[in-house]
C-alpha cells in the first residue's frame, strides 16, 4: 500500500465555455490522503477526521473493556487480567475473568456491532433515519422464532437461538413479498416493515398469553434483552457470524455509499441497484438475527449507533466501520452501567437501552419534524 496524492477540500473555480457560457466546476473533493495497492485494484480514502473519531473509539473501547474486567464485586488489577489472559493467573483470577466476564463482554462488543452494522445499512438503503430492524420488524420476528421454541417447542437454549434466526429470516423474506414487483424503495420498506411489526408484536403476545406461568417469566425475560448467564458458546456463535458477515458488508460499502447517490446515479457509475440492495438486505438481516438469537432483542442500538457515529465523523458515506465500533462500545457501557450503578440488583440491559433509546427516538422525531416544517 502507498500513498500516492492527498487531494485538497476546494476545487476549481468554473471556467469559460465556448458560446461564452461556463463550464460547471469539477464537484469538490474530499480532503484526505487516498492509498491503493501497486496494482492500482484497490484504493482508500484517508480523512483526518474519520481516523481521529475511529482512534476515539478505539480507545473508548478499550477503556471499557479495561474497566468491565477488573472491576465488579471481586476487583483485580490490570496486571493480574492480564497474567489471567496469558494463563498465569491464580484459580480464583481466571474463574472470574474467563468464566464469568470475559464471555459476557465479547458477547456485548460482537452483538453491538452486528446491530449497529445492520442498522447502519437499513437507514442507508432506505434513507430514513427510521430505518432499523427493530422498527421495520425483523427484531420482532426473531423474537417470534424463540417464543414460538419456548411456548410450543420447550426447546433449549440453542434452538431458542435457531428458531430467532429462523423468524428474523422469515419476517425478512415477508416484507420482500410484499413489496414484490416494487422494488426496495426506502419510504415504502419503512412502512411495510412498520406494519409487519405491529402484527408480530401482537403475535407475542398471543403466545406469552398460551404459555404457563414459569413459560411466561422465561419468554418475557428473553424479550426484554440480557446480557447474563452468557457463556463462550454465545460468543463464539455470534463472533463467527461476525467474522463472516462483517467483511462482507465492508466490501460492499462503495457500492452502498453509491445507491445512496439514487438509482439513476448508481446505474451510471455501473452498479447494480436491486442486487446490492438484496444482497446488503440479507446481510442485514442475518447480523440482527444472529444478534437476538444470542441475547434477545436489544432495542435502539441498530438505530442510535450508526447516526451517532455518521455525525461524529461527518462521513458522507455509510461510516460502517466507525458504526461497528459505536455499537461495541455503547452495548458494553450500557452493560457496566446496569452492572455496577444497579448492583445487587440484575438489570437486563435491553432496560438501560429501552430507556436511553426511547429519549433518542423523541429527539429524532423532533427534529426531523422541524425539518419538515422547514
Amino acid at each position: 500500500m502507498t500513498p500516492v496524492r492527498e487531494a485538497k477540500a476546494s476545487g476549481p473555480a468554473p471556467r469559460p465555455g465556448p458560446a461564452g457560457g461556463t463550464v460547471p466546476a469539477p464537484p469538490r473533493v474530499v480532503s484526505g490522503r487516498v492509498v491503493r495497492t501497486r496494482s492500482g485494484s484497490v484504493s482508500v480514502l484517508f480523512r483526518g477526521r474519520t481516523v481521529a473519531v475511529t482512534a476515539a473509539l478505539l480507545a473508548a473501547l478499550v477503556a471499557v473493556v479495561g474497566v468491565t474486567l477488573t472491576t465488579g464485586d471481586f476487583d483485580l488489577t490490570v496486571g493480574e487480567v492480564l497474567e489471567t489472559l496469558t494463563g498465569n493467573g491464580s484459580g480464583i483470577a481466571d474463574f472470574v475473568v474467563n468464566t464469568l466476564r470475559m464471555p459476557r463482554l465479547l458477547t456485548a462488543l460482537f452483538v453491538g456491532a452486528a446491530l449497529a452494522v445492520s442498522g447502519a445499512i437499513l437507514q442507508s438503503i432506505t434513507g430514513n433515519p427510521l430505518g432499523s430492524p427493530d422498527i421495520i420488524g425483523f427484531t420482532n420476528g426473531s423474537a417470534v422464532g424463540a417464543l414460538v421454541v419456548i411456548v410450543m417447542l420447550h426447546g433449549s437454549m440453542t434452538q431458542i437461538a435457531l428458531g430467532a434466526l429462523i423468524g428474523g429470516l422469515a419476517t425478512a423474506l415477508a416484507v420482500h413479498l410484499l413489496m414484490l414487483g416494487r422494488g426496495i424503495q426506502g419510504f415504502r420498506l419503512v412502512v411495510v416493515g412498520i406494519g409487519v411489526s405491529a402484527l408480530l408484536l401482537a403475535v407475542n403476545s398471543y403466545l406469552i398469553t398460551r404459555a404457563t406461568f414459569q413459560e411466561a417469566l422465561e419468554a418475557q425475560a428473553w424479550l426484554i434483552g440480557s446480557l447474563g448467564n452468557r457463556l463462550w458458546t454465545h460468543a463464539n456463535a455470534i463472533g463467527l457470524a461476525v467474522a463472516v458477515l462483517l467483511p462482507l458488508a465492508f466490501l460492499l460499502s462503495r457500492r452502498l455509499s453509491m445507491v445512496e447517490m439514487g438509482d439513476t446515479t448508481a446505474m451510471a457509475l455501473g452498479v447494480d441497484v436491486t442486487r446490492t440492495r438484496t444482497v446488503l438486505l440479507v446481510i442485514s438481516v442475518a447480523l440482527a438475527a444472529f444478534a437476538t438469537a444470542v441475547t434477545g432483542p436489544i432495542w435502539f442500538i441498530a438505530l442510535a449507533a450508526p447516526q451517532v457515529a455518521r455525525k461524529l465523523a461527518r462521513s458522507s458515506g455509510p461510516a460502517l466501520l466507525q458504526s461497528a465500533l459505536m455499537g461495541a462500545v455503547m452495548l458494553a457501557l450500557s452493560d457496566l452501567a446496569v452492572q455496577r450503578l444497579f448492583a445487587p440488583a440484575l438489570l437486563p440491559v435491553g432496560t438501560a437501552t429501552g430507556c436511553v433509546g426511547g429519549l433518542y427516538l423523541i429527539w429524532l422525531l423532533v427534529t426531523e419534524s422541524r425539518k419538515s416544517r422547514a
